[in-house]
């Protein structure tokens, strides 16, 4: 592979390194118009303009998303590490993964190089795998950290896409999972991609064809490289790629390259590399700015990396690999968003390193008049310090690795260190009463997790009947298993308002959430068609469920009434059911993937209720308990009078007390 040699980031706004000035970039873009049009040499323009093009793109990162401080750490960190080859200066995968500290135990080293690799290469992916060179890892850092907002205004939400392409791989053997499109779409494909190309690219794509001695593309037909499972988008218009290229005035150059990379079509991520990825994922979703992984790489017992895995393998089955050997874009794109959005948030601080050198200790230098001013400590001051545990204590539900789960929706800074145990079941019994007791007047949002076994078809014993019994005959099979054979599952809500006793009306907000854990990982989000999100009355806890009737009505079912997408805990808090609907409708969207109905009722094994809050808001808690007892005390010294005869009187006249049965008479 030619490489360029280009020293990194020059102030200069009119010339480039290397002496290329930006009057050569403009000739090259010229040449490669002219390409286009059949008058320059298709493999100059290839190994020219995007060449340059890729560099100039990594001097606008430089200026626009680093400060000077954290461009010198940068090419500190580079340079202190780099292997050097002809010249060339370039990290390898071991240096790569022992820079970042990934742990050998999870064994996603390969994985974090070939995204890299393929980060390294934007906004050409034909350059792909490229070598990780300085410029090429600025491109990594910028995009793993988010920094490109400044520099690609129109690509902040399409990260996901980019790091799909870097971490799937291409096997025409796995596209026989993709069902055979019509001739109809053939025709439709055909007349769209006639519309989108220009003549002069369709000429010179199927001159170039001719020339290879390989059959014409419009005679092979356009549908064999489109995406026929994404229902959403067209993958050939990559956003962040889009803006990158629109910044640097090269539109047409992306296009050409676009058509090197239409294999990622029937691309798939490996459903094993998924998973090791997910248990870095889930190990890095603690990580804070400038924190080593090394602290929580010594926490991987065998036990930890068991529960790791079955965490990974929840989460992984929500993209249905049993029905593929990898994961396709189209389900990955829904997923993803849906319930899993901070997901990939852990990358950020961990590819911050690059920005912060242990060789620079900038407290010994003098501060000059052209030096920046010092505003954040390098790596070499920050002290190896015990850090505050991320939870206070472990529930039997509740542990580090589904915290972590629980992080992938719910934001991080609302969690570690952050949560505090309200209600555990196995320490404070299973009643309404301790729940009222233990929740109620936090004045924050709160977490309910509850985990059961499924009950079988048929009830066993009196109590299973009761409960079938308050309920809607069953309508829908079990939910899906997973990998899970003993029938356990784990639901939960993330309630955004206060615990209070519901009559008439639900509690709850729009920030609401009700979602699985386990055995398979999905997030419903309100709805703003029904507003019953969460009712706690004396026939148990329901969210997504309407307020139950204060009198059975003539006419109507004596049954518990089930929202379309619910969870509802009985008033024993014994027995517990999750049901779908796919139509809707309910207080919940339906799944996203699971078109299918379903409902999994479950005797409880735990329950608890986790506080969203610090300090503060567990104050604010003691001192309402403060207030209402002495508010009851208050009530219980009151003492009557000494004339008893005359303080009854007054009583029976209030309707206090006395024989108040006898019929009232007319006025008149």
């Amino acid at each position: 592979m030619a490489l360029t040699r280009y020293p990194l980031f020059s102030c200069d706004d009119n010339e480039t390194p290397g002496g290329t000035s930006q009057i050569q970039i403009d000739r090259a873009r010229a040449e490669f118009r002219m390409a286009q049009q059949g008058h320059s040499d298709e493999h100059v323009v290839r190994n020219l303009s995007t060449e340059q093009l890729s560099h100039e793109l990594a001097l606008r990162f430089a200026k626009k998303c680093f400060t000077p401080l954290e461009i010198t750490h940068f090419k500190d960190v580079f340079r202190s590490l780099a292997d050097d080859q002809d010249g060339i200066h370039y990290w390898k995968e071991e240096t790569l993964c022992r820079f970042l500290v990934i742990p050998d135990a999870l064994g996603p080293g390969p994985l974090i190089y070939q995204m890299a690799t393929y980060l390294g290469a934007f906004p050409f992916p034909s350059l792909a795998p490229s070598i990780l060179t300085i410029e090429a890892l600025l491109k990594v850092v910028v995009i793993m950290t988010e920094r490109y907002g400044t520099v690609l205004k129109r690509g902040r939400a399409d990260r996901n896409k980019l790091l799909f392409r870097s971490l799937a791989v291409f096997d025409r053997r796995m596209s026989s999972v993709y069902e055979k499109p019509s001739q109809e779409l053939i025709d439709a494909v055909r007349k769209e991609e006639s519309e989108k190309v220009d003549t002069s690219d369709a000429v010179l794509e199927e001159a170039r064809s001719q020339a290879a001695g390989e059959e014409p593309k419009s005679a092979l037909g356009f549908a064999i490289d489109q995406p026929v499972n994404d229902e959403e988008e067209d993958e050939d218009d990559d956003e962040l790629a889009l803006a990158a290229l629109d910044s640097l005035d090269a539109i047409e150059v992306f296009r050409y390259d676009q058509r090197a990379d239409t294999k990622i079509h029937h691309a798939q991520i490996p459903v094993d590399n998924f998973r090791r990825l997910i248990m870095l994922l889930l190990v890095i979703a603690v990580l804070d700015s400038q924190e080593s992984l090394s602290r929580h790489a010594e926490r991987l017992t065998p036990a930890r990396l068991e529960r790791l895995k079955q965490v990974a393998d929840s989460i992984l089955w929500s993209f249905t690999p049993e029905q593929s050997a990898g994961i396709f874009y189209h389900s990955f794109n829904k997923i993803i968003p849906a319930s899993l959005p901070y997901m990939f948030d852990g990358l950020n601080p961990l590819f911050e390193h690059f920005l912060f050198s242990k060789n620079i200790d900038l407290s010994k230098r003098k501060r000059s008049s052209t030096s920046p001013a010092v505003t954040s400590p390098t790596v070499s001051q920050i002290p190896d310090t015990p850090l505050e545990p991320l939870l206070p204590r472990e529930g039997d539900i509740l542990n580090l690795d589904i915290l972590c789960q629980l992080s992938f929706f719910i934001k991080g800074n609302n969690l570690f260190r952050r949560l505090r145990p309200l209600y555990l079941g196995a320490d404070a019994g299973f009643s309404l009463g301790s729940i009222e007791q233990k929740v109620f007047n936090w004045r924050a949002p709160s977490i309910l997790l509850v985990s059961g076994t499924r009950l079988s078809s048929t009830p066993e014993g009196t109590r299973e009947r009761s409960f079938a019994d308050s309920l809607p005959p069953k309508r829908f099979p079990d939910g899906a298993s997973g990998n899970n054979t003993h029938g356990r599952v784990v639901f939960g809500a993330y309630i955004d308002v206060p615990w209070k006793h519901t009559y008439k009306e639900a509690i709850g907000g729009s920030e609401m959430l009700l979602f699985q854990l386990s055995p398979l990982h999905e997030v419903f989000r309100a709805s703003t068609l029904n507003k019953d999100y969460l009712t706690f009355t004396k026939t148990g806890v329901g969210i997504g469920c309407p307020p139950p009737r204060a009198k059975n009505v003539s006419g109507l079912s004596p049954h518990t009434v089930l929202g379309s997408v619910s969870l509802m805990l009985d008033s024993s808090l014994e027995f517990g059911v999750f049901t779908h609907d796919s139509t809707g409708g309910g207080s919940f969207h339906p799944s996203q993937t699971r078109k299918s109905d379903w409902q999994d009722r479950f005797e409880i094994e735990s329950l608890e209720v986790w506080g969203c809050g610090g300090d503060e808001e567990a104050e604010r808690q003691r001192a309402a308990w403060a207030f209402e007892e002495r508010e009851a005390e208050a009530r219980r010294s009151i003492k009557m009078g000494k004339d008893v005869e005359a303080d009854r009187a007054l009583l029976e006249m209030a309707g206090l007390v006395g024989n108040h049965n006898a019929s009232g008479g007319s006025m008149g």
